[in-house]
């Protein structure tokens, strides 16, 4: 078995759908651990106990929606700094203000692309763990 420096990175999923969630896992899993929760109290629950990298959210969810939940990620000290990323239906001008408002790092519309979900999260993984810093 060969020792591997950098642990694989961990991504927390947070939607109601279960067929979103398999597709995030297919479109991720390869390259990084993927956990998903179905609602925001089981997510809140999962980013204090796992090392989450970024967490990917829906908007619509019922009970608290994924904007509210971004804000109450963005209002904990030791996640101020996790890349949020909203991953949902709404793709109006105004979603994408509310999204920013709330403390989204990045803001994708569904149905998404596989490979543009590896890129920004790629992005964020990379930049997390800089090896030179340009400007």
């Amino acid at each position: 078995m060969s020792e591997n420096n950098s642990p694989v990175a961990t991504i927390l999923a947070v939607d109601d759908s279960v067929v979103m969630q398999d597709l995030v896992k297919r479109a991720l899993a390869q390259d990084y651990r993927v956990l998903v929760a179905d609602n925001a109290v089981d997510a809140l629950s999962m980013i204090y106990h796992e090392q989450v990298a970024i967490l990917l959210l829906d908007v619509s969810m019922p009970g608290i929606d994924g904007l509210e939940l971004c804000r109450t990620v963005r209002n904990i000290p030791q996640f101020q700094e996790l890349p949020i990323v909203m991953l949902t239906a709404r793709d109006g001008l105004f979603d994408k203000v509310q999204g920013r408002l709330a403390g989204a790092t990045e803001y994708l519309t569904k149905p998404f692309d596989a490979a543009q979900l590896r890129q920004v999260v790629g992005n964020f993984i990379n930049s997390n763990h800089p090896s030179e810093v340009a400007d």
